[in-house]
């Protein structure tokens, strides 16, 4: 419920506590909420325990969609095209196209000693007051 709720959240509200109701009803007021807050949560506990009761293994069928749900929220766009339309193949992101779990063949041709380093194209500086490049076909 709270899960989401830091110390410099936390010291907000105590500021705002301490202006608002000031320092003599503030810790009365700590307290009823947590006993509120710690009350609800056993009523929840309880009420899971006795529906799982109830329901026995039929509670597990309910908590499946339920899952995933959970599951879907806290997917990122890049990992839903990840899993649904590339069937968990990241390597059109990571830009490594082959497959890692494959050794590598060994090439035929000249040996280690006979291969001459190459050198990196040249890289051109990029002028700051040129107007940007625009495609309108790519927007």
């Amino acid at each position: 419920m709270f899960a989401n709720v830091g110390w410099g959240e936390m010291l907000v509200l105590v500021i705002a506590g301490l202006v608002i109701l000031g320092p003599e009803r503030l810790p009365g007021a700590i307290r009823w909420t947590a006993g509120a807050v710690r009350q609800a949560r056993d009523y929840i506990s309880g009420a899971t325990s006795q529906l799982r009761q109830d329901l026995g293994p039929e509670f597990d069928d309910l908590r499946e969609p339920l899952s995933e749900l959970q599951k879907l929220r806290g997917m990122s766009p890049r990992a839903a095209l990840t899993k649904h339309l590339l069937d968990g193949d990241d390597s059109i992101f990571t830009g490594r196209f082959d497959d890692p779990q494959k050794p590598e063949k060994p090439q035929s041709g000249p040996g280690p000693a006979d291969v001459t380093p190459s050198t990196p194209p040249a890289v051109t500086p990029v002028d700051p007051s040129a107007p940007t490049k625009f495609d309108p076909d790519a927007t």
